[in-house]
């Protein structure tokens, strides 16, 4: 599970740019609320050759899944929330996860971690404002 803003991040597929090839489907952990991206640490190593590779033959557009066959359940099966879930679900889960790491640390008395999970919590429930009103 990797961490960003005081809670845990977001498995999704995406496409990242290496120079000027395109390397998509690529395994991916983002959070929800500094939008900081990066490639899933059990593909790194396989992403960094294949765009490499890919970059130093020239190519301008490589889909990750025909070269590595990593299990996409086996890579994200550490992660709290994945995209392709109903987004309200994702945030509602981050809101509950938030909160209860928010007690953690008013009990541990870690105030830096506390103002990271109350800016995080802002930005959630703005996030779930907007996607009530969409429904």
């Amino acid at each position: 599970m990797s961490f960003c803003c005081g809670a845990s991040m977001v498995g999704t597929k995406g496409t990242l740019k290496h120079y000027r090839t395109q390397v998509h489907n690529v395994p991916l952990l983002f959070c929800p609320v500094c939008h900081r991206v990066e490639v899933h640490y059990k593909v790194e190593n396989e992403y960094e050759i294949l765009a490499e590779y890919a970059h130093g033959d020239g190519v301008t557009d490589v889909d990750f899944q025909d070269y590595v066959m990593e299990d996409e359940t086996a890579i994200f099966e550490n992660v709290i929330n994945v995209e392709s879930e109903d987004p309200l679900a994702v945030v509602r889960n981050q809101i509950d996860m938030a909160l209860d790491l928010l007690a953690v640390a008013k009990q541990i008395e870690d105030t830096k971690w506390e103002r990271e999970l109350k800016k995080r919590l802002a930005v959630m429930s703005q996030r779930r404002l907007r996607l009530q009103q969409k429904a």
